[in-house]
């Protein structure tokens, strides 16, 4: 695990949960937090994201954890629509042959299927996915980002859906029960669009205010941090420890 320092939230959360407020007559119980940075186009990301689901599903106080996904862009000059393939532009960028960069997708996606995922990089589609992340944060209000993360990784990796795409974007976004006018006016850049991209902008600087150089990246409860696609049983033992921690001194939650 690496220890980052505390920090503030970059984004509104959501609507306070009756945990986190209390009702008459009911004790308010601790809520443990977790921000995660993540690219939509980051395989390790998606695998990072089943491994930690799995460790959260059997937690015993999943009830009272609240997690915040995060935006973080890996290539952040990356071409919108790009018309090369996914292996010529890591070979480009490693400056290594197309057939080791295949070998390294094999080895990818071998993983991925251990957590259940499929990955198909010879239909990903290279994007800029800083359209992909306006769209999670224009989701989070009404409490579908979750969902519309799923389906964009699932759609990037899966389906070889270019996750650029404004067209793209909004059907993704209506399978996920956002309505689709709402949401092409906001990528098309109106108030709330730009609200959503100086969300993202803001996730990425609060990334960078911590150390965070690459992702995955758990931070827990603002105390520590877990870089990287990390295994089950290590995203346990971090719940375990942020939990504990939140037990002795919920007054710094």
């Amino acid at each position: 695990m690496t220890v980052s320092p505390a920090v503030p939230t970059a984004t509104p959360s959501a609507a306070p949960s009756a945990a986190a407020t209390g009702l008459p007559g009911l004790p308010v119980l601790p809520v443990l937090q977790i921000d995660v940075w993540s690219d939509v186009a980051c395989p390790w990301c998606f695998i990072g994201k089943r491994r930690f689901e799995g460790a959260l599903e059997a937690f015993e106080h999943r009830a009272q954890v609240e997690v915040t996904w995060r935006s973080y862009q890996l290539s952040p000059d990356a071409e919108v629509g790009s018309p090369h393939t996914e292996a010529e532009l890591l070979a480009e960028h490693k400056n290594i042959p197309i057939k080791a960069v295949r070998e390294m997708f094999e080895q990818v996606t071998a993983l991925a299927a251990a957590e259940g995922l499929t990955y198909d990089f010879d239909t990903v589609r290279p994007a800029n996915t800083f359209d992909a992340h306006r769209l999670i944060h224009l989701a989070a209000p009404t409490g579908h980002a979750d969902a519309v993360i799923e389906a964009l990784m699932t759609a990037h990796f899966s389906h070889g859906t270019a996750v650029d795409d404004h067209e793209e974007l909004v059907a993704l976004a209506e399978r996920c029960g956002l309505v689709g006018d709402d949401v092409r006016a906001a990528l098309a850049g109106n108030a709330a669009g730009e609200a959503a991209g100086a969300a993202v902008l803001a996730d990425i600087d609060q990334a960078r205010a911590i150390g965070v150089t690459g992702v995955p990246f758990f931070a827990f409860d603002r105390r520590f941090g877990v870089a990287g696609a990390q295994s089950s049983e290590l995203f346990a033992d971090a719940l375990n420890q942020a939990w504990a921690g939140l037990e002795l001194a919920p007054e710094l939650a």
